[in-house]
This record gives C-alpha cells, sequence and structure tokens, in this order.
C-alpha cells in the first residue's frame, strides 16, 4: 500500500483537514467546568499539528468524541478538548459549532498560515458513520489537503477517515499514523526471532482472527484470561465456574491441534468464589475446584510465561492475563507487564497494543519503558488479522 507521509506535501498556504483521535475522557470539575481528564490522545497528535502550522499551513481538524448517535448531545462537545488543546499548543483554537455546512466553510476560508479550527464532533452527524456523501462532500470542501493522523480509527470506513479523503487529491499519513505502521509493519513482515505473542481478554471469539493469524509467524503463543478456560475445557481439563465459550470448544481443539506445542496455557490460577474484588480468594493448580472461577493466572504461569518472553527478540502484548481492574486478580497482568519491561532492557522489540493492556501497561507506569504502545486496538488487531484498513487505502494515491 502506497502513500505519502505529511513531510512529502507542499503545505504553505493550504488548509489541512486533519483527522486526529481526540476521543478523550472527560471530568466535572469542583467548580462545574468539563475538562479533559486524560490528554494522551491529544499529545500525541501535537508532532503532526505543529509541523502543518510550521509549515505555513492552517490546521482544521476532526474527531470524535464519544458515541452521541448521529445527534448534538452536549455531553459529547469538543469545546472542552478545544479549550485543552490551546493551552498544550499555546495558540488560540477556534472551536466550530458545527461539523458540516457554510457557516463552518466560512470559517475555514478565513484562515491564516498557523491557525487551527477544531471542528464539531463528527459523530454529531448521522453521516458519518455511514460514509454518507453529503458529510463526506462537506469535509472535503473545508481543506485543500489531507491528512490521517488518528491510527484508532483507520480501520473505520466513516466520512472523515475514508469518504473525505478520497475526495482531497492530497493526502497523506500524519506522524502518530506513520509510527504505527511502520511498527506493526515490522511485527508482521519481518519479526526478529523467537517471536512471542501474549493474548489475553475474555472471548475466544474475539481474538480467533488474531490467533489464527499470529500463528503463522509466532514461535510462541501466551494465552491468558478468561478466553484459556475455553481452551483448558477443551483438553478436558476442570475449570469450575470460570468463564467459557462452549460454543468454541471444537475451534479450540483445532487450533490447539494445529499449534502443536507453541500454544502455552496457564497451569495454575488465583480464583474466587464470586467475581469479586471482596470475594473469597484462592490459589489452585491447573484443575479448577467446583464452585470456584479463574480470574488469573498463577504464580507457576507468570514465571513460565516470563521465561519464555525473556528469550525473545519480538514480543507482541494484546489484552489482560486476569480481572486485573480488582487487586486480588491483578499480578498475573501488572507482572507480565514489568516482564515485557525486562525483555526491553535486554533488546527485545516489544510492541502493546489492545484496549485493556494499554490499560494496563498506563496504570503500572511502564508504558515509557516498552519499544511501543499503540493507540489503536481494534485497528491493531485487523492490521495483525491481515485485513486492509479503509483509512489508510484512502490516502493511496
Amino acid at each position: 500500500m502506497k502513500y505519502k507521509a505529511v513531510t512529502e506535501l507542499d503545505l504553505a498556504g493550504k488548509r489541512v483537514l486533519i483527522r486526529v483521535d481526540f476521543n478523550v475522557p472527560l471530568k466535572t470539575n469542583p467548580d462545574g467546568v468539563v475538562a479533559v481528564a486524560d490528554d494522551t490522545r491529544i499529545k500525541a497528535s501535537l508532532p503532526t499539528i505543529n509541523y502543518v502550522l510550521a509549515s505555513g499551513g492552517s490546521a482544521i481538524l476532526v474527531s470524535h468524541l464519544g458515541r452521541p448517535g448521529g445527534q448534538a448531545v452536549a455531553k459529547y462537545s469538543m469545546a472542552p478538548v478545544g479549550k485543552h488543546l490551546a493551552v498544550l499548543t499555546g495558540l488560540p483554537v477556534i472551536i466550530s459549532p458545527e461539523v458540516v455546512g457554510a457557516q463552518v466553510e466560512a470559517i475555514s476560508r478565513s484562515l491564516a498560515p498557523g491557525e487551527i479550527m477544531l471542528l464539531e464532533n463528527v459523530r454529531f452527524e448521522a453521516g458519518e458513520t455511514t460514509n454518507s456523501a453529503e458529510v463526506s462532500e462537506g469535509l472535503a470542501r473545508l481543506a485543500d489537503v489531507y491528512v490521517n493522523d488518528a491510527f484508532g480509527t483507520a480501520h473505520r470506513a466513516h466520512a472523515s477517515t475514508s469518504g473525505a479523503a478520497l475526495l482531497i487529491p492530497e493526502r497523506a499519513a500524519g506522524f502518530l499514523m506513520q509510527k504505527e505502521l511502520d511498527t506493526l509493519k515490522k511485527v508482521t513482515e519481518a519479526p526478529d526471532h523467537p517471536f512471542v505473542a501474549i493474548v489475553g481478554g475474555a472471548k475466544v471469539s474475539d481474538k480467533i482472527g488474531i490467533i489464527e493469524s499470529l500463528l503463522e509467524h509466532v514461535d510462541n503463543l501466551l494465552i491468558g484470561g478468561a478466553m484459556a478456560y475455553t481452551f483448558l475445557k477443551a483438553k478436558g481439563i476442570e475449570t469450575g465456574n470460570s468463564l467459557t465459550e462452549d460454543d468454541k470448544l471444537d475451534l479450540a481443539r483445532d487450533l490447539l491441534s494445529r499449534a502443536g506445542s507453541r500454544i502455552h496455557l496457564p497451569t495454575d490460577h488465583i480464583c474466587a468464589d464470586a467475581f469479586s474484588e471482596t470475594a473469597t480468594v484462592a490459589s489452585s493448580d491447573i484443575q479448577i475446584p467446583s464452585g470456584m472461577m479463574g480470574l488469573d493466572i498463577g504464580p507457576k504461569t507468570i514465571a513460565s510465561y516470563s521465561s519464555i518472553i525473556l528469550k525473545a527478540k519480538t514480543v507482541i502484548w494484546n489484552g489482560p492475563m486476569g480481572v486485573f481492574e480488582m487487586k486480588p486478580f491483578s499480578n498475573g497482568t501488572f507482572a507480565i507487564a514489568k516482564t515485557l519491561v525486562d525483555a526491553t532492557k535486554k533488546g527485545a522489540f516489544t510492541v502493546v497494543g489492545g484496549g485493556d493492556s494499554v490499560a494496563a501497561i498506563v496504570t503500572s507506569g511502564l508504558s515509557e519503558k516498552v519499544s511501543h504502545v499503540s493507540t489503536g486496538g481494534g485497528a491493531m488487531l485487523e492490521l495483525l488479522e491481515g485485513k486492509v484498513l479503509p483509512g489508510v487505502v484512502a490516502l493511496g494515491s
């Protein structure tokens, strides 16, 4: 897939529509003012925004926030985000009251080089998620150049990620998008071996695609989270009251058969008699007692998984090892995060992606100590599965 980088474009005097990912959490301060609670995603977009401005262009930013369902919902307004962006850039940010239309077009035409405009929440328009011609054309009329810097939405064929891009002749990938694509290309096309993948989460059905794709490349696949219990049950191991997908047992058996010794499953567990932080907690070996449910990997599994990870040259992690949001069941996930850091120090190329595993490594304070933390859970999964991302295809010439 060939596409240009933003550095290849002449941006002087151009209006640049930048698809950013400002879908950030908000909070209400004691004084009643709504503000940004976590600005990580906003900061990640600054290199591209600053480059456009420094190159003599004006920046028109478009993003979604939450799920307003195609209607203008006050709590999902981009206004607090725009105010925070102004603080980060030290520049005024014009906050457009609309997404498309005559008023927005007039503001865009008046922008001078070095100015920033942030459009209202693009999902206030129902035609955004349906990739309607009306919204795509409305966005395209605002700019001379299109830049996509929102990898987290690249797997969606929406008006702001695909439709508008195809209508603007000059288009390119921003710095964040480029970094994500280059990193995942390194993992999918030329990983150094041993290559280890760690996959967790609740359901096998959610990860079928990535497991099958990874099995074509990895030397070892470490399974954790609730999905591990479906695999264990498929092997005839007692799983107690653990979450399992009984309709996926045949699939699990097939994957285990094809993978042979490359798939590794937990050999001990941290269990509880209820899905609760205050439940009675116990440890068990590979068989989970009746009336108990597995909620985290145990110390033997942590040790064996860590040993495999520390011998790797490439490691990719998607999905937690247990219910890490509850303290009694967080040790496995945080131990794997620490091991990833140790592997990085030894020279391994380590990538973390997926909402929960990213949240875990950020919570542990270790996100700066691995090679790469992906900003796109769904997009990363689809890319690893070998799927084509509409937002990337739209950048092609």
